[in-house]
């Protein structure tokens, strides 16, 4: 009989492994340092279309559909509700990115996210903006600490610090700690500072993602706003720099109102050369699943689903898998 595996993190990549596996009925353990980590800092959007170049992620359609199945899948056995779907205004401050946002509009793999027929929007102090659908976001510290209370009851979670590394039924999924200590060779990985926010005065209808951030409606007034970005202090210390960055992107997307600070988080995006997720055997034994950046909430199902079919039943890399990278 086989030794259970061992899955190293319980961030988002960690967790939808988990449940992979437990669909499955395949035996495994969890074990997390309980230290944080981004996935329960991050505001667990969703976005079909994203970056400063206005491009849809690479087979969105394919991992959002993916992605909304399992959530759901996950939220009807806890009993919670996680997925919680918004369109989003992507917004331009200036010619050049409104001209950009204006000529994509027109080709078929970003015509289908938008509503309206890709209908300009105007909004005061902006010079346009365009509604992107499908968008929304995932109640990412809801669903992981669910998820936790679930395993730990099943007595398959512990919280554990973890040091040996060859062993071949390891798999890793500890996030930026793992690539920051060079497991993976160079990182990317990049520190973001999120403000919880409430402000009775801004609208809750859209997400709004322009000026460099986004804000992001929770209910009750009350909204996440981010995200900075720092490349030489990768701690998960919150900094006053990072709360007036912050507060200024939310400022600018939300108008003028009275706002309160309710949390001010820090987190570490693990991020891989082409900020591409990978997953695979490692040189030292033992398997990785890392690199998910800032699309966690859209790729860690798809993900966590074609690495449980890799390891389970030896289906390799599909041909031609952007988010697929294997280590000889």
């Amino acid at each position: 009989m086989s030794a259970p595996w061992t899955i190293v993190g319980q961030g988002l990549a960690g967790t939808c492994l988990a449940w992979e596996l437990w669909h499955r009925g395949v035996e495994f353990r969890i074990i997390d340092r309980e230290r944080g980590g981004s996935s329960r800092v991050a505001a667990g959007l969703i976005n079909p279309v994203t970056g400063k170049n206005f491009e849809p992620t690479p087979r969105v359609a394919e991992f959002l559909a993916e992605a909304l199945v399992f959530y759901q899948t996950i939220a009807n056995l806890l009993e919670g509700e996680y997925w919680h779907p918004l369109p989003i205004l992507r917004l331009a401050a200036d010619d050049r990115e409104w001209n950009k946002m204006l000529a994509k509009r027109e080709r078929p793999d970003v015509a289908c996210w938008l509503a309206n027929h890709g209908a300009p929007h105007a909004i005061d102090g902006w010079l346009g903006a365009l509604e992107v659908a499908g968008g929304g976001r995932i109640d990412t510290r809801a669903f992981l600490d669910a998820s936790r209370d679930f395993f730990r009851g099943r007595g398959i979670y512990q919280m554990e610090e973890i040091t040996r590394s060859g062993d071949t039924r390891l798999i890793w999924c500890d996030g930026a700690a793992g690539l920051i200590g060079g497991r993976c060779g160079s990182h990317r990985c990049a520190k973001g500072e999120i403000l919880t926010l409430h402000a009775s005065g801004w609208s809750e209808s859209h997400i709004r993602i322009g000026a460099g951030g986004w804000l992001v409606p929770l209910g009750n007034h009350r909204f996440k706003a981010g995200s900075t970005y720092e490349w030489d202090r990768l701690d998960e210390k919150p900094t006053g720099e990072g709360r007036e960055k912050v507060m200024a992107i939310a400022r600018r997307l939300g108008g003028n109102a009275d706002i309160g600070i309710l949390a001010h988080e820090a987190g570490v995006r693990p991020i891989l050369r082409r900020s591409e997720p990978m997953i695979g055997p490692l040189d030292m034994g033992g398997w990785m699943f890392n690199g998910l950046g800032s699309k966690g909430s859209l790729l860690a199902p798809g993900m966590a689903r074609r690495l449980a079919e890799w390891i389970c039943q030896g289906i390799g890399p599909e041909v031609g898998m952007r988010y697929r990278h294997q280590r000889h």
